[in-house]
């Protein structure tokens, strides 16, 4: 079988809403291991007023994200963020219809 056609394939359906954000600010963000302790949650408020701070310095830079939800074929609630660039697609609302494609290939 040739590499790049896949074994598997893979469909969901779901939904994404599309919205701004500074594009400096990406990176500003909280995992679940902040919260683990006292301490990783105060080393993460740190982390995050750092980040807050430099992207403040750079100056605003807007990009345009989607936050795509569905549902996994086990039922698990699944989210991923697709961010855009400095341009949004042409779409007609902030709330769409999306369609999900994973596709399996063996390893070479």
């Amino acid at each position: 079988m040739s590499s790049n056609q896949p074994s598997y394939k893979v469909e969901f359906e779901g939904k994404a809403k599309i919205g701004e954000v500074l594009g400096n600010l990406v990176s500003v963000q909280l995992k679940p291991e902040d919260f683990a302790s006292p301490l990783s949650l105060q080393m993460a408020i740190s982390r995050l007023y750092n980040d807050l701070m430099q992207s403040l310095s750079q100056g605003p830079k807007k990009h345009y994200v989607a936050e795509v939800r569905f549902n996994d074929s086990m039922g698990n609630p699944v989210n991923v963020g697709v961010d855009f660039g400095q341009n949004i697609p042409p779409l007609s609302r902030k709330e769409v219809k999306v369609k999900i494609t994973i596709e399996f290939y063996d390893e070479e």
